[in-house]
């Protein structure tokens, strides 16, 4: 079994996200397996060192432990390039020039009706008619969803965690009018989060994602990217997520709860786990 938490260092870690790192490490100790720790720092603008410095602290007491040298997604930008020529050659890809803004006045038209999936308001494939021919260009490139789902069949993915345990099969209908055409490279990254979790999770060999259950419906656009690049689909476990008193989910905002300050405070490694629920760590 390989494990992974994949920190953008963005912020400090919060409780949801030790609870994330300590149950993906957890699972891989109980398996005799392997934990890994990779950095999502492709988003430069917000990326900083100092965050970067502070999770690999944070981890270290909370006693978790990974192979070194860490892999950062910001040194693998030749690997995300040539998964998205691939698609390109395949006439999967299109080039977007929508701005947010003609997003939304699309959407609000009396006619269409906004929806929102899991990358957000459904893409009305204003661009989709755009060339897809000669070398691959820079800048918003869209999967082709439709054209994807063709290629490739019926396919699906197994899940372990606790809310949605089983074999979950493709929905065309849902990944087409539900999700929709999704950014798979973005102007100032070179990618996106779906493409490169995909192609970074093969090439770490990850054989169990651990993550949290608001990730759950993102799964069906990996798995499809997975079918299409050749890359094996790992099993799911989406994990609950930790949530403030509000019913809220934690996010980075959430500078009360980072784990720094729990630290500060005189907390333990073993307070920190039985505040999300968990029991003694493993052995392995």
């Amino acid at each position: 079994m390989i494990t992974r938490f994949a920190p953008s260092p963005t912020g400090p870690l919060h409780l949801g996200h030790a609870f994330s790192a300590m149950t993906a490490c957890d699972m891989a100790r109980a398996a005799g397996g392997t934990f890994l720790l990779r950095i999502e720092d492709i988003d430069r603008a917000r990326s900083k060192p100092e965050w970067e410095a502070l999770i690999l602290e944070d981890l270290a007491w909370l006693g978790l432990d990974w192979p070194r040298p860490v892999l950062r997604q910001s040194d693998r930008l030749p690997a995300y390039r040539a998964a998205l020529d691939r698609l390109w050659q395949a006439g999967l890809l299109y080039p977007c020039t929508c701005r947010r803004r003609d997003i939304q006045d699309a959407v609000s038209a009396p006619q269409e009706g906004v929806r929102i999936g899991p990358d957000g308001i459904v893409y009305p494939g204003t661009c989709r008619g755009k060339p897809r021919t000669g070398p691959l260009p820079d800048g918003v490139l869209r999967l082709d969803i439709a054209a994807a789902l063709d290629l490739i069949g019926e396919r699906g993915f197994d899940e372990t965690g606790p809310a949605d345990a089983g074999r979950h099969p493709l929905d065309r209908a849902a990944l087409i009018h539900g999700t929709g055409d999704v950014v798979l490279a973005r102007r100032d990254f070179g990618t996106s989060y779906h493409l490169s979790v995909v192609v970074d999770d093969a090439h770490q060999g990850v054989t169990h994602v651990v993550r949290g259950q608001d990730l759950f419906e993102a799964t069906a656009i990996h798995v499809v990217l997975q079918a299409l690049l050749g890359l094996p689909v790992p099993l799911y476990h989406h994990h609950r997520l930790i949530r403030d008193e509000t019913g809220r989910r934690l996010a980075k905002r959430d500078d009360a709860r980072a784990i720094r300050l729990y630290r500060e405070d005189g907390k333990s490694p073993g307070d920190i786990r039985a505040m999300v629920g968990l029991g003694p760590q493993p052995s392995g």
